[in-house]
């Protein structure tokens, strides 16, 4: 069965190669995943895995990090002056606040180290850099998304 352009609904647990979980359906509530396979909403390897499922079919997929979230990009790690971040005395390392680019889009910024003079920002993905595995369990394949 090729599931793309299909609305589909998965169930999910996903864990580390330590089989630490770090995300599943069961921490949604139980609330299955919905997404259009292969339209670029999920990360390229789990779309991938999921275009070829039965309806009812479970799935164990190992994705490596250039699959998932990319490597990590040291490039992606700025300084800033403390004088140039607002309310510089709340913040604490592994903390997120958004930073914008040029055209004012949010970007999340995790604190990495907090200097003397200069706060250290990872613009990484948090994910980035980590190979993951996935049990999928495609629920449901729709030629459209329901009317609600």
């Amino acid at each position: 069965m090729n599931n793309e352009g299909k609305f589909v609904r998965v169930s999910y647990v996903g864990t580390f190669d330590n089989g630490e979980v770090f995300d599943s359906t069961e921490a949604h509530g139980g609330t299955p995943l919905e997404f259009i396979c292969m339209a670029g909403q999920m990360i390229p390897g789990f779309d991938r895995a999921v275009r070829e499922m039965e309806v009812g079919e479970i799935k164990k997929v190992h994705i490596p990090c250039a699959e998932a979230y990319g490597e990590r990009d040291e490039n992606l790690i700025v300084n800033i002056p403390k004088g140039q971040v607002p309310n510089v005395d709340w913040l604490s390392v592994g903390q997120t606040l958004y930073l914008q680019d040029a055209n004012g889009t949010p970007i999340p910024a995790r604190i990495a180290e907090i200097a003397e003079d200069v706060i250290k920002f990872d613009l990484n993905n948090e994910m980035a850099g980590k190979d993951l595995n996935f049990e999928i369990t495609l629920i449901e394949a729709l030629d459209k998304k329901p009317e609600a």
